[in-house]
């Protein structure tokens, strides 16, 4: 039996242990018990539309009125059996439970176990003509539809997942700690499959498949420690392991020049493992030293026959080659040395190199008769280096710098790069930065820090030309390479840049009543390549005031205010230079008290505005089709995100830790989302499905929750 299997045929165990641990510690007439039940219902208002985004992480089922809410917190002390046992659970009515153990010989030996359950309700409406949807073998009964004539299909994953842990203090010097945990995720989640093309075209080239999810990831740590006077030192295991039950989605009731009858292959089964021994020296009362080492090796070997996938056919008339498994490999070796010191009460210092090395071990086969699969290896090394100075007991400057090193390792020779301009085997950054900080000193405490980051790199490497041809050549001349007229792009993580960055953060105690919080931030990143094509420039900026305020010794105000902006400048060759703009503003207030010495209320008002805005114009190299088809349609439309959530509560303390809690939530949401559909009219794929939710959606919630002791 797997260990995965194991895991989750035993949840109910795991509540009996619970409930068992609970009914032997109230046996001992020294233990301190102090726990609480609280039982209520809850109900929302409106249909499932109404509901899409408030139901996505709310545990209630789609289009479902009313809920019962059922909650435990539980908590015994013995001191002269030295034992420790807490159980806390949340939501146990819902599909969103929580339900943990945690019992302690204090000194000795911890177990820990916990249960939940997460489920994620995709807030918009598949409506198609499939049959079997959400399985790996979805039908369709008709090429096409009309849209909206189809089937509306709900979409949702939910996560089951368990845990079991312990530690041992072997002694002084030595602790042993294990931890298991699986999780189980089932459901369906929007998957598309094609390319585009008119509804009309007579040939299935797009469609909407949800993707069937039956997977299991487990997860093993092990981990020993060691503590001395001058010495901590632990060395750990942690081993990964991922299964999927579906391997293939195979669309049926196709036609042979249907595109999407291709089928699509889901996540492969994959495991990986992990060693690593970390820790830290004191050389002294002023200077420690730390050092970590790893190795990890990763691998998916599952084969592609047994997912029903085949190879090309490399002989007219043969039978097509049964693929075996890709035997992927990847190795990572890690390896950090750092230090921390202060030479004297004013001067600290602190540095640390940090090197990995990820080798991708996998095995080169010509899978598709074009070229082979291409190794990504990596090779990465970090260092950091500050000092900081004290000028007094409230001014304290700190400089810093920060360099970065990455060789990707020689391209494949026998891979073809299609639908890549460039490449860049290294890149190196380096950041400066400094900061001046102020202590907290009468009623005024905060810093500036400013920073400046450049990165180039070596020779571009192109793709070589023609067809099937494979590799890549350095590039001395780029200007010349890479005509403008050439249309290339070029990664902007690859490409060189510069970076700067100013940051801004104050706290304010005005009075013993008012304490306000400032934060600004503002960066710009400007890009440099051999082409006018791509991303050119970005710049963001953030400023955030956050606040508190004591009307009287009961009651309290609060209040947030945070507008951020990025903006991004870049251009497609032949098409449109477009600077897109993509803003967010959030204010929140609230107010909390108590009117007596029974009742406790509070409120909180908070609303979210999410906009992109892409304001396009014809690129120099466009046609003059290009303007004709901006000026007619006016570009892409702004994508727009809206909430205004209004919060109360109010809780009535009937006796001592048993109480009345009423809870009321109102939410506002406007959604303006092009990609989906835009002006009523929704996005189709060629054999007629969409995906749509309400663009107006409010929903109100009210709740009540009684509390009451245990005995």
């Amino acid at each position: 039996m797997s260990l995965s299997v194991l895991s989750f045929r035993g949840h109910r165990t795991l509540v009996a242990l619970a409930a068992c641990a609970v009914c032997m510690a109230v046996q001992a007439q020294s233990a301190i018990i102090d726990g609480s039940v609280s039982v209520g219902a809850g109900t929302v208002s409106g249909n499932a539309a109404d509901q899409a985004l408030f139901n996505q992480y709310s545990g209630l089922r789609s289009g479902v009125r009313a809920g019962g809410l059922l909650g435990i917190d539980y908590s015994l002390r013995d001191p002269d059996a030295n034992l420790w046992v807490d159980i806390k659970g949340s939501n146990l009515l819902g599909d969103n439970r929580e339900l943990g153990f945690v019992g302690k010989n204090p000194g000795s030996l911890k177990i820990t176990a916990n249960y939940s359950e997460l489920t994620r309700i995709d807030p918009n409406v598949l409506n198609t003509s499939l049959l079997g949807a959400g399985s790996t073998l979805p039908t369709l009964v008709s090429p096409s539809i009309l849209p909206g004539a189809g089937t509306d299909t709900g979409l949702s994953t939910k996560r089951t997942a368990i845990g079991l842990g312990v530690t041992k203090i072997i002694s002084p010097a030595f602790q042993l700690q294990f931890d298991v945990k699986s999780e189980n995720k089932e459901g369906t989640r929007a998957l598309s499959m094609g390319y585009g093309c008119a509804v009309a075209s007579g040939v299935l080239c797009n469609a909407m498949f949800p993707e069937p999810i039956h997977t299991m990831h487990s997860q093993v740590e092990a981990r020993l420690s060691y503590a001395a006077q001058d010495l901590r030192v632990n060395v750990g295991y942690y081993g990964s392991f991922f299964r999927n039950s579906s391997r293939t989605l195979t669309p049926g009731g196709l036609g042979a020049a249907d595109f999407v009858q291709l089928g699509l292959a889901l996540a492969p089964d994959n495991q990986a493992h992990q060693l690593d021994l970390s820790g830290n020296y004191d050389f002294s009362k002023t200077t420690r030293g730390t050092f970590q080492l790893g190795w990890s090796s990763a691998t998916q070997n599952e084969t592609f026959s047994s997912a029903g996938l085949i190879g090309p056919v490399v002989t007219p008339g043969t039978p097509a080659i049964l693929l075996n498994s890709p035997d992927a490999k990847v190795v990572t070796k890690l390896a950090k040395l750092g230090f921390s010191s202060r030479p004297s009460s004013q001067l600290s210092l602190l540095g640390d190199l940090r090197y990995e090395d990820r080798d991708d071990q996998t095995p080169l086969f010509n899978y598709n008769l074009v070229g082979t699969n291409h190794n990504t290896p990596n090779k990465k090394v970090q260092g950091k280096l500050q000092a900081s100075w004290q000028f007094d007991s409230d001014y304290r400057g700190t400089l810093g710098a920060d360099h970065e090193s990455i060789d990707r390792g020689t391209a494949t020779t026998s891979s073809v790069f299609a639908g890549i301009s460039a490449l860049r085997q290294k890149t190196d950054e380096t950041t400066l930065r400094a900061e001046l900080r102020r202590r907290l000193a009468d009623d005024v405490s905060g810093a500036l820090s400013v920073s400046h980051a450049r990165r180039d790199g070596s020779y571009w490497l192109q793709p070589n030309s023609g067809i099937g041809a494979t590799g890549v050549s350095v590039v001395t001349d780029p200007a010349s390479s890479f005509a403008a007229a050439s249309g290339a792009v070029f990664m902007p993580t690859l490409a060189d840049r510069q970076r700067n960055k100013v940051k801004v953060s104050a706290d304010w105690q005005a009075n013993e009543q008012l304490g306000l919080q400032f934060n600004a931030e503002v960066g710009t990143d400007s890009y440099n390549s051999p082409s006018a094509n791509g991303l050119h420039d970005t710049r963001m900026n953030q400023l955030s005031v956050d606040g508190a305020y004591a009307l009287s010794d009961n009651w309290a105000a609060n209040a947030y205010l945070s507008r951020s902006l990025q903006t991004l400048n870049q251009s497609r060759y032949a098409g449109t230079a477009m600077a897109f703009d993509n803003s967010n503003l959030g204010a929140s207030v609230g107010i909390t008290g108590k009117a007596n010495s029974k009742v406790e209320v509070g409120a909180s008002l908070a609303y979210v505005d999410d906009r992109s805005v892409y304001a396009q114009s014809p690129d120099a190299s466009a046609p003059a089709g290009v303007a004709a088809q901006l000026a007619q349609s006016g570009g892409l439309p702004d994508t727009r995100y809206r909430q205004t959530a209004l919060k109360m509560f109010a809780k009535y303390a009937l006796e001592k830790k048993a109480s009345v809690r009423v809870d009321l939530v109102h939410q506002r949401n406007r959604v303006e989302d092009w990609t989906w559909g835009y002006n009523n009219v929704p996005f189709t794929y060629s054999d007629g499905a969409t995906m749509t939710q309400s663009p107006n959606q409010n929903v109100t919630y009210l709740g009540v929750v009684y509390a009451y002791p245990l005995p």
